[in-house]
């Protein structure tokens, strides 16, 4: 997972006209679909890296979901009536509480935050349902900053790289080591789903795994089929958009309501945010080595069915942070945990989403399971991950995506 995987203005391009391709016939399809499309544009245009946008997501929906909940004068999971004026006061709250959340998390943004809010409230009709949404969308977001104001984002990072006195090491730094330190929306600690360790170097699993890696992840030689290495291009993008397009696929069904849509949002940005919590508590604890250091080194993990190649490089560079586990597989499968409990025994409306790695493609899916196990394969063709780590990211992601679906939408509706 890249930390800051949009690095060029062209490619900046590609995931803002992908979103909104993905709102193609339904750009108003209601206020948190619409919000969440315009959230993702500015987290683009602010350069952020996927886990700090991960969490302002996270604030942002559940705040919109709070200030829809309040407008609409019930509590969270009962009825609120159809009608024009509470529209509008929810409609309201959803932009005040976006444009509340979005001003204090992205302040270079502020003159697109402001022109966004201005014109999504010009849309609502004065009056006093209008002011009553603003009010509440305001009062719920200022409540939730607060709370989630000391939740260890801002820690300083004090990570210190494995050397000896005189030795290089590469400088980067890597990425978000304090993410452990943070407070999580649902689980009870960061490590409350870290896993066991990765399988012993002198291992038969180990030297399969290994050899998986090695024979399809790389970037000339490989095995990858042309569709592999396309699927390997597409979920080289890492920003919150790509799984958000996954999340709308169930939003605009038929039948669903905004408020129902914004704590559908709410449970999935929650659950993304502990996902990566949690994945990197467990990467800085394992320091795992990705395939590319494992491959060019592989004469010195005691395995001798592990052959080294020097030159090997993975087909997508490598992002800044340790290997074990995969925090693709670990998001994809908090995400679909938590749209297979909204939908329940329904069925599951077609998945798509689009990338901007993939130059603006879009890729469908039948089953939230193939939509998983897409992203788990991706992960090893594109020589990032073992599959070993991607397999772990799943079990953590769902056990997560299960805590949001419990807390969010187990209730009535």
């Amino acid at each position: 997972m890249h930390s800051n995987p949009l690095q060029d203005k062209p490619l900046r391009r590609f995931v803002v006209a992908a979103t909104l391709a993905l709102a193609t016939g339904s750009a108003a399809a209601d206020a948190i679909t619409d919000w969440n499309l315009k959230a993702s544009e500015l987290i683009t245009e602010a350069r952020l890296g996927t886990p700090p946008a991960v969490r302002v997501m996270a604030i942002v929906q559940t705040a919109a979901y709070d200030a829809a909940t309040a407008a609409a004068g019930r509590q969270p999971g009962g009825h609120r009536a159809a009608d024009p004026q509470a529209a509008t006061a929810v409609d309201a709250a959803i932009a005040a509480a976006h444009r509340t959340t979005l001003v204090r998390l992205l302040p270079a943004q502020q003159t697109g935050i402001e022109a966004a809010y201005q014109a999504a409230l010009a849309r609502l009709a004065d009056g006093p349902a209008k002011s009553a949404g603003v009010a509440a969308g305001e009062q719920a977001a200022t409540a939730l900053l607060a709370t989630r104001s000391d939740d260890g984002a801002s820690t300083p990072e004090t990570y210190r790289p494995h050397t000896t006195a005189g030795v290089y090491v590469p400088t980067a730094t890597p990425a978000v080591p304090q993410w452990r330190q943070r407070k999580p929306w649902l689980m009870t600690s960061a490590a409350q789903f870290r896993p066991a360790a990765p399988p012993a170097l002198a291992s038969s699993a180990w030297a399969a795994e290994y050899n998986e890696v090695r024979t399809m992840g790389g970037r000339t030689g490989s095995r990858r089929s042309a569709e592999q290495t396309e699927i390997a291009r597409f979920w080289e993008y890492s920003l919150p958009a790509i799984y958000y397009g996954v999340v709308q696929s169930v939003a605009q069904a038929p039948g669903r309501d905004v408020v129902k849509n914004a704590r559908l949002y709410a449970a999935a940005a929650q659950a993304m945010d502990d996902a990566l919590i949690s994945v990197f508590e467990a990467k800085y604890h394992y320091l795992f080595w990705r395939p590319v250091t494992a491959i060019r080194n592989g004469e010195i993990d005691g395995n001798d069915a592990t052959v080294a190649e020097p030159g090997w490089t993975p087909l997508v560079d490598v992002p800044m942070h340790p290997e074990y586990p995969s925090a693709h597989a670990s998001l994809a499968a908090a995400i679909g945990a938590v749209l297979q409990a909204e939908v329940r025994n329904a069925p599951m409306p077609a998945l798509s989403t689009s990338s901007a790695t993939a130059k603006g493609a879009v890729r469908r899916w039948s089953s939230v399971e193939e939509f998983v196990r897409e992203v788990a394969d991706a992960r090893v063709w594109g020589g990032m991950h073992y599959r070993f780590s991607s397999e772990v990211g799943i079990a953590m992601g769902s056990r997560i995506g299960a805590l949001a679906a419990a807390k969010h939408l187990g209730l009535p509706h």
